[in-house]
Order: C-alpha cells, then structure tokens, then sequence
C-alpha cells in the first residue's frame, strides 16, 4: 500500500456531540458535520485532517467494536509553547494526567484528560539531550 496522506481518524464514543464541544471548546475544532451518530470536526490550524466521533453502538461500526469504550487512545498536538497551553488548559478547568515535563529525547508536552478516555497530549519540539541520543544510538 502507498499512502498518499493521512486525512483524519475516528474515535468510537458514547456522546459523539459532548466529544465534539469539548475538542471545539479546548483546541479549536469547528463542528463539519453533526448526524447524530457521527460528528466530523477540523481545526482550522490542521488543514485537511478531520477528528470524527462515532456513536459506539451504531450499526456503521464493525460488529466485533461495537459497544467497546475508548481505551488507550491518545490525540497529540504539536504546538510553539507548552507552558502557555497548559496554563491555558488549567485556567479552563482541564484535568491534567502528565504535568508538563521536558523529555531527554526533544519534547515539553503534557497530557490532559479528555472525554470518555481520550487522552490529549500537548508538545513542543526542544532540544535534545546530547547524552540521551548517542546513549540510544541516535
């Protein structure tokens, strides 16, 4: 298979529209299209990738995922600062899972809670750690 690119993915939830206001309330994301069942969002910052949610026990998901909640999902957002983001995040009453740390291997990020166990990571490309990368073959 060749991929040309990637244009969105879908997360199977129970409240597709509370799923769709909180990434619209938090990140930015606008509201496409709103069925119900099926809600497809964009941010206008990610041109031509969506984030859509799916009513888990809708009839369009495979059989087999029916009715299965999220589990270890994980959204990640490259941003410019994310010390500003996770003050931002924190004055708007986001729980927070990982407090912004600085990682060895070139990333600040933290993690936020979001709804029904989709976790959402925030990061920032730093330098790396010279020691970090020869000790990993890098």
């Amino acid at each position: 298979m060749q991929t040309k690119s990637m244009i969105g993915f879908a997360l199977s939830v129970r409240d597709p529209g509370a799923c769709a206001e909180w990434f619209a309330d938090h990140f930015g994301f606008a509201v496409r299209v709103d069925i119900g069942w099926f809600v497809d969002t964009a941010s206008p910052d990610l041109a031509g990738v969506s984030l859509d949610f799916v009513q888990r026990d809708h009839e369009s998901l495979a059989p087999a995922l029916r009715g299965q909640a999220v589990s270890g999902a994980m959204v990640a957002f490259l941003v410019a600062d994310v010390d500003a983001e996770a003050a931002r995040l924190r004055a708007e009453g986001v729980q927070f899972a990982l407090e912004v740390v600085s990682e060895p291997w070139g990333q600040r990020r933290c993690q936020v809670l979001g709804p029904e166990g989709v976790v959402v990571e925030v990061l920032q490309l730093v330098e790396p750690d010279a020691q970090w990368l020869a000790a990993n073959g890098l």
